[in-house]
């Protein structure tokens, strides 16, 4: 029974990549912190107007927790297989925030990476237990093509990500 609930909830986790097409219109203007960002929006149109710092979220993540927010920052890693999350830096050299979206509500393109951004939606945070996180460390790894040491040991972990709702990310 625990191999099951830990079996479904991992799926839940993790399903990242299960998707058709996503919502997407090129050419939309966004507000940003540091002027006007002329890209293509995935998702929902964006309507905040104020830029939280990621590095804000991060040291204070209890603060923000079920808060909708924008962000905004490079793209630094986009899921190769579905496109179902991306990893923007923070604006603190070194850290980054995940942004999760809905499977096939939103499929964001490899070619993501390495452009400025701005994303909205919900600061969520994931307790994980042992089994949990090591199953995630796993599951990234295959997903970005890496060796995983199988034999490395994992504690619980607190994981705190941003659910998406909308992007606009620059052309």
């Amino acid at each position: 029974m625990k191999k099951l609930l830990l079996a479904a909830l991992v799926a839940l986790t993790f399903s990242a990549c299960q998707t058709d097409r996503a919502s997407e219109s090129s050419s939309d203007v966004a507000d940003s912190a540091s002027g006007t960002l002329v890209g293509t929006t995935y998702g929902e149109a964006l309507t905040l107007t104020e830029v939280t710092p990621v590095s804000l979220i991060l040291d204070n993540p209890n603060d923000f927790v079920g808060e909708t927010v924008l962000v905004e920052g490079m793209v630094v890693e986009v899921c190769e297989n579905k496109g179902c999350w991306l990893d923007i830096a923070s604006d603190r050299d070194y850290e980054k925030i995940q942004v999760k979206v809905d499977d096939g509500v939103i499929v964001f393109p490899m070619t993501a990476r390495g452009h400025k951004a701005l994303v909205q939606g919900n600061v969520e945070e994931l307790q994980l237990t042992a089994e949990q996180a090591f199953e995630r460390a796993k599951h990234y790894a295959e997903e970005q093509g890496m060796a995983f040491d199988s034999t490395a040991t994992f504690g619980p972990e607190t994981v705190y990500r941003i659910r998406g709702l909308g992007a606009v990310i620059a052309d």
